[in-house]
């Protein structure tokens, strides 16, 4: 079967192993669901299942966190806390579906050959394998420049709004197609993959959702229209997330690679 067609489940308890160059990063609220005028609370995470540790702002840099809500970006930058459990504390006073998004500052990692190979493996990036190897480069040190752009969606009352579905024009992003907070166990939903704006064909996607603290993993590829469907085979919380490889675009590094999450919970 064509592996763009193909739905790879695999089903991963939390004894994957996590290879130090292939950690997830997403938006951890304490809580995905609050009524009107209760206060959103979340931090950075980096790991992997949804067990992570705090991103270190001091050696990563926020670029830009912004809130989307039905007619209004409220830029909450400002508010990041160095340190402490909750990184963001925000009042959430507006009824509604709500669509945090993030962009960090592009950091440096160098890695021996044979762990860039891994994490190339590991995370589907064929095509920068295939340069590797047709370059005789692959039995070399990689050096790479590497960004995240995430997106963490939180409903706010009943009210369900499209902020969910906007389009930001990050240089990748995953869209849900239909606002989860309108579905339920047992439906599917369908994402869109962007990258530079257009959709990103042939790419692996992570899904992945956690049952109390067991994490569940599905790889799957996108189709020609960019998009993956999967059903919410559980209540709890969900993270869809992906990584675009490319040349680098400007010295001091080889690769350039782009991360996008993006976080919400099922009932």
């Amino acid at each position: 079967m064509n592996k763009r067609r193909k739905l790879v489940f695999s089903l991963l308890l939390t004894l994957i192993v996590a290879l130090a160059s292939a950690h997830e990063f997403w938006l951890q609220p304490r809580k995905y669901r609050l009524n009107v005028g209760e206060e959103l609370k979340f931090n950075f995470k980096v790991g992997e299942n949804f067990e992570g540790e705090d991103w270190d702002l001091k050696r990563h840099k926020v670029e830009k966190l912004e809130l989307h809500q039905s007619a209004r970006i409220t830029d909450l930058k400002k508010l990041v806390k160095a340190d402490g459990r909750d990184r963001i504390t925000l009042k959430m006073n507006e009824e509604g579906t709500q669509l945090v998004a993030m962009q960090s500052n592009f950091a440096f990692i160098e890695l021996e050959a044979e762990k860039f190979n891994a994490y190339l493996k590991e995370d589907g990036l064929d095509n920068i394998a295939e340069m590797r190897a047709k370059t005789n480069t692959a039995d070399k040190p990689a050096k790479e420049f590497y960004g995240r752009f995430v997106k963490l969606l939180v409903q706010v009352g009943n009210k369900k709004t499209d902020s969910f579905k906007k389009i930001l024009g990050s240089p990748i992003e995953i869209i849900p197609l239909q606002n989860p907070y309108a579905l339920k166990s047992g439906d599917y939903l369908e994402c869109r993959v962007l990258f530079n704006g257009k959709p990103l064909i042939d790419q692996m996607v992570k899904v992945w959702n956690k049952i109390n603290t067991t994490t569940f993993l599905q790889n799957m590829y996108t189709e020609k229209d960019g998009t993956v469907k999967f059903p919410l085979s559980s209540k709890g919380p969900w993270m869809v997330s992906t990584v675009k490889m490319i040349p680098s675009e400007k010295e001091g590094a080889d690769y350039q690679s782009m991360w996008s999450s993006l976080v919400f919970e099922i009932e």
